[in-house]
């Protein structure tokens, strides 16, 4: 049976590393994934596929990656269902995040042990609030991200974990696109 999935790439369109999302279509349909889409030139990557195993899927498509953009792409599965819960999640109040500076998703491949937890904490400062909920860990920055120390590279150094961001409005969207289709 066919799922329809999600693709949360690391590292396109970011860091001098430009794909177009004509070219990322053809690498995804290169490997035999059916329907496929890009949603915004940030990485998301809509498709569909028979297979079971997400984490073998994430290891191939991140190695085919690799080897044709010469890079390395760390590759984020969710099907659709998991990236409509995961708009719909609200870790904080309502209130708060309209009147964030910046409210974002990081998408992880396996949720944060307790050390990488304690870690995360560490890097909250009075404008930077983390949640985690499983695989998923939700920024909420008051001010612009602009504005804070906290980065890719400083969650990562922290929590020894990979991890992609997206804006919650982009996942909002992605997700009512997809369960529209």
């Amino acid at each position: 049976m066919k799922s329809r999935l999600v693709a949360f790439l690391r590292a396109i369109n970011v860091g001098g590393h430009t794909v177009t999302m004509a070219r990322l279509r053809e690498l995804f349909e290169a490997l035999g994934l059916s329907d496929v889409e890009t949603f915004i030139a940030s990485g998301n990557v809509v498709f569909t596929s028979s297979s079971r195993n997400l984490a073998a899927l994430e290891r191939k498509i991140a190695a085919h990656l690799a080897t044709s953009l010469g890079y390395e792409v760390v590759t984020f599965i969710r099907t659709i269902p998991e990236v409509v819960a995961i708009a719909a999640y609200k870790p904080f109040p309502e209130t708060r995040i309209r009147q964030a500076g910046a409210f974002s998703v990081g998408f992880l491949a396996a949720p944060l042990d307790a050390p990488s937890k304690r870690a995360l904490n560490a890097l909250e400062t009075g404008i930077d609030h983390f949640h985690t909920h499983g695989r998923e860990v939700y920024w909420l920055c008051d001010r612009r991200q602009s504005e804070t120390k906290v980065s890719n590279v400083a969650f990562e150094r922290a929590t020894r974990a990979r991890v992609t961001f997206r804006g919650a409005n982009t996942i909002a969207r992605l997700a009512a696109k997809a369960a529209d289709r």
